[in-house]
């Protein structure tokens, strides 16, 4: 393939308008609402969308490429529908037509959503709660020894609000998952994990030094005498525990690691955290006052009740409900299988296009690691569908489910979804198989036409997921479909701000759904920026491939 500075061919987008678009005549679209009631900010257009021509010649790698089992009639479908003077639409699974939607379209199911900035303002509010509690029981004095131990004081305070805060952000609790969004959840606790140990280590040495000044001891007398205390027993206890959770998630140490082994040490921070709680409720802090002691007790009485019953409570009643099943595992490209899971009432999971579920799949090698993977498909007759790629021993081991095998499913999570949605127009930005959950979105997203533009980025045509299901809405919803395809190392850029801009003239008026690879899209957001596109307007959630998964 060419490196030469002006676009290679393939880099020409691909747009997949319907061929009749162009003879639609104008009408006045609906003004469209969005989830929370409220009319859409952009201007309705009353004028049909050209798109750039369709194929004018067979994709590179012919026609037989990307065929998939059980489906070459709708491939072929799909390649015919690519040709001009060809009036055959893109083959569909049976029974699986997808419905373009519209202002009347059924809005999402609304649910209870906590905004990222309420709960970031009451997490500081909380912290500020108890350096207030910290600072009405110090005593003022020039001892040295004082000093010491009133800081390790408030540090062992704010270290144990801390644990609290990062239990409470991977509790799973709906109103946070849909309204914060998952990864942002993972980066709070991530950042909030080094915090929080940075407090526990400050803790740790303001201790040992107030003790050793006032027993006028070494520090490493003073760590032996302090160990004859259980309840400071306790505390280190829980803080080699904190630390291993920490080194495992180091990046240098987490890649290298099975997930299994990191799932591990990570429930080793429940014993760690009930460690911490003894050893604080014997603290002078907490032991001094009964109202102080009731009110932490309470605190930490809550996180445990919401972790037992959102991370293992509601998921076994889900299963007992809803008797999910794998129904078919089907090929969709090289390495990636779309999975069928059926049940009962399904639709009261009340799961809208771009979330996901944590899957676990009952049987041997997959029953003990619940897996992240999106809806590539809205929930339809009590049917749910998931597209994976093989990327490590649990994702090479989804393509061999058979038919029948049970399925735990927690969820949904995630707030990719309609009600982030602010402007009528909108772009789709998707990497490799992260058009899962742009794919569900594409189809269900209210607009008319010219209001949907999706950029679908892979290396090659092969790489392409999904792609007759997403000509087949394009042309169905007469929205933009453009496939941005070469190397990622190459001298164009098919994700600079200036190429974002060519094919989507008007960027800044759009709003942004992007899912891809980590490196794909901190790309494409540093690009969307510089377009002028608001950062509150590109909403994203991406997740890292996880260790060996």
């Amino acid at each position: 393939m060419t490196t030469e500075a002006r676009p290679h061919p393939l880099y020409s987008p691909v747009s997949v308008p319907l061929a009749a678009a162009r003879n639609v005549p104008s009408a006045p679209v609906p003004p469209l609402i969005s989830p929370a009631g409220e009319p859409l900010e952009e201007p309705v257009h009353d004028t049909p969308v050209q798109g750039t021509p369709v194929y004018d010649a067979p994709p590179p790698g012919g026609r037989a490429a990307g065929r998939r089992a059980g489906h070459d009639a709708g491939l072929r479908a799909a390649r015919r529908a690519g040709h001009p003077g060809t009036r055959t639409r893109p083959g569909r699974e049976p029974g699986r037509r997808p419905r373009p939607a519209s202002a009347s379209a059924a809005r999402p199911a609304s649910a209870p959503r906590l905004a990222p900035g309420r709960l970031g303002d009451g997490i500081i509010a909380g912290a500020g709660a108890v350096a207030l509690l910290w600072g009405v029981q110090a005593r003022p004095s020039a001892r040295l020894d004082v000093f010491f131990a009133t800081a390790a004081h408030l540090t062992g305070l704010l270290a144990g609000y801390g644990v609290l805060v990062l239990l409470l952000l991977m509790a799973r609790i709906p109103a946070v998952e849909h309204g914060v969004g998952a990864d942002r959840l993972a980066r709070w606790h991530s950042r909030g994990g080094r915090y929080t140990l940075g407090l526990i280590a400050a803790h740790t040495v303001l201790a040992l030094c107030g003790y050793a000044v006032h027993s006028r001891t070494d520090l490493v007398t003073a760590t032996g005498d302090l160990l004859g205390y259980g309840a400071l027993a306790a505390a280190v206890a829980g803080t080699v525990l904190f630390t291993a959770v920490g080194i495992t998630s180091a990046r240098a140490v987490r890649g290298r690691i099975r997930h299994e082994t990191w799932h591990a040490v990570h429930l080793g921070a429940l014993l760690a955290a009930a460690l911490g709680f003894v050893h604080q409720l014997a603290g002078p802090d907490i032991a001094g006052g009964l109202l102080t002691r009731w009110l932490w007790s309470m605190a930490h009485a809550t996180v445990a009740v919401l972790l037992l019953w959102y991370r293992f409570a509601v998921p076994v009643r889900a299963a007992l409900r809803h008797d999910l099943r794998v129904v078919e595992v089907r090929d969709e490209a090289p390495g990636v299988v779309s999975v069928l899971i059926r049940g009962r009432g399904v639709a009261r999971l009340r799961a809208e296009s771009g979330q996901f579920f944590r899957w676990r799949f009952l049987r041997r090698g997959l029953w003990a690691t619940a897996l992240p993977f999106s809806l590539s498909a809205p929930v339809r007759d009590d049917t749910l569908r998931i597209t994976v790629k093989a990327i490590g021993d649990h994702t090479r081991r989804v393509r061999r489910l058979r038919p029948g095998t049970r399925v735990l499913a927690s969820g949904p999570y995630g707030a990719l979804t309609a009600h982030r949605r602010t402007r009528r127009k909108v772009l789709l930005l998707a990497g490799g198989v992260g058009i899962t959950p742009l794919r569900a979105l594409f189809e269900t997203l209210p607009g008319g036409p010219g209001d949907l533009t999706l950029l679908y980025r892979a290396s090659e045509e092969g790489g392409l997921v999904l792609r007759a299901e997403l000509e087949a809405i394009a042309r169905e919803r007469q929205a933009a479909l453009h496939y941005l395809l070469g190397p990622s190392d190459g001298s164009y850029d098919p994700l600079a701000a200036r190429s974002l801009k060519a094919l989507v003239p008007d960027l800044a008026a759009h709003d942004v759904y992007l899912c891809g690879p980590p490196a794909m899209a901190r790309a494409a957001t540093a690009s969307l920026l510089r377009a002028g596109v608001p950062a509150a307007r590109v909403h994203a959630e991406n997740f890292g491939e996880p260790a060996r998964a």
